[in-house]
């Protein structure tokens, strides 16, 4: 039966009821925030859509990373800060020293990047797989041999085709700290979850921190002593003047092996490339092509023991409402594959590196852009060998979000 508008969000919702959660296992380890306030919860539906039989799978397509779409139109950032930081930063090269244990030369490398679409992740100005193969996408669409190095000729074309400021200023606004915050709750505690009104952030900082798609180290380090909680208070942050257009998707590439997904047009022209977890050993991805049947924002999270292979069964079906630090962040792309989509997480710092229960895992600002571009029956190919991410302790936490 063809879904409505109406109904397919709805199923969409559903299948993010039975989804697939974080890997993770860890604290949050914020100090104590803000009594949580509610701001409503997704629409309820029967999870029966997310039951149908999947589309049988058949042979992925070549790649086609040979190609890439014209750059989205960029708003000038605002004029470079005088912080020495952020003319550091804005005016590194390749031999710019590092400062402590960040890059300028790659915070600025992952900004420009990520405002191509060639995605790191998190920014953090630290090497790492999710840089290399942001950096290889790059290469490879440019038509350059894809080793994931920052060379000269990369850095060039990286620098020339976006000369605006990596860094700016932002002023702290009275709506910044208003909240509402949620209490940090360990994210594989799923009864201490389901058990607040939303699943917010935990403080300004974890908030202003994805805001600018920011490892909140880096926002520290670019912010030594500041009160974020402090309205007026001017801060450094990466420079992303405005929205990306949206993008036009036919097909979604998921490629389990180099945990990457890639959005193409009906032209096989490479929009978008985001880092990915996908899939982990007991419950490893699938392979061959499947469709999007519709998108959800703002989903809730069930863990339901009679549908899912995986967790602490004796909890039986506990419910998650919406929040960034949601089991799946803020956006479901739900795929004709039983309890299966595309959808946030709420921690940045882990996406590509812990392994999920299924499902392809983005940053929140990741799948936000990708669900923008895409609607029913968009193909969805798996591709690639999966390989589990060898666990690592992330600074302050081994999973979860925190301050």
């Amino acid at each position: 039966m063809r879904l409505t508008s109406l109904s397919w969000v709805l199923a969409a919702v559903a299948a993010a009821l039975v989804a697939c959660s974080d890997g993770g296992s860890a604290r949050k380890t914020s100090g104590p925030p803000p009594a949580a306030s509610a701001t409503g919860q997704a629409n309820a539906a029967s999870p029966a859509a997310a039951s149908d039989a999947p589309t049988p799978p058949i042979p992925p397509p070549a790649p086609r990373t040979s190609q890439v779409a014209p750059a989205a139109a960029m708003v000038p950032a605002p004029a470079a800060p005088d912080d020495p930081r952020a003319k550091a930063i804005n005016t590194a090269g390749l031999a710019t020293p590092s400062v402590g244990a960040w890059s300028p030369t790659l915070v600025r490398a992952q900004v420009l990047l990520a405002r191509a679409r060639f995605s790191p992740g998190v920014i953090d100005g630290r090497d790492g797989d999710n840089f290399k193969n942001a950096v290889a996408a790059f290469e490879t669409a440019h038509g350059r041999a894809s080793d994931g190095r920052l060379d000269p000729a990369i850095w060039g074309a990286l620098t020339s085709a976006d000369p605006g400021p990596a860094v700016t200023t932002y002023e702290i606004s009275a709506s910044d700290v208003a909240g509402p915050f949620s209490p940090a709750v360990p994210s594989d505690d799923l009864r201490a979850l389901s058990k607040l009104d939303h699943v917010g952030y935990t403080s300004p900082q974890e908030m202003l921190a994805e805001r600018f798609r920011m490892d909140e180290g880096l926002l520290r380090a670019l912010n030594p002593g500041v009160d974020f909680g402090v309205v007026g208070t001017r801060i450094l942050v990466a420079a992303f003047p405005s929205p990306a257009p949206p993008m036009t998707v036919a097909t979604i590439e998921v490629d389990k092996g180099a945990r990457q997904v890639r959005a193409f047009d009906a032209e096989g022209a490479l929009l978008a490339t985001y880092p990915a977890t996908v899939g982990s050993t007991e419950r490893p991805a699938p392979t061959g092509q499947f469709k999007v049947r519709g998108v959800a924002h703002d989903p809730t999270y069930t863990y339901d023991p009679r549908r899912l292979t995986y967790g602490d069964r004796s909890l039986g079906k506990v419910t998650v409402k919406p929040g960034p630090n949601n089991p799946v962040g803020v956006v479901w792309i739900d795929l004709s594959i039983p309890t299966y989509g595309i959808h946030g997480a709420p921690d940045p710092k882990l996406v590509g590196k812990t392994a999920s229960h299924g499902c392809v895992r983005l940053t929140n600002w990741d799948a936000l852009d990708l669900a923008a571009g895409v609607k029913p029956g968009v193909k969805v190919v798996f591709v690639g060998t999966e390989r589990r991410p060898a666990a690592r302790r992330v600074e302050g936490r081994s999973a979860g979000r925190g301050t």
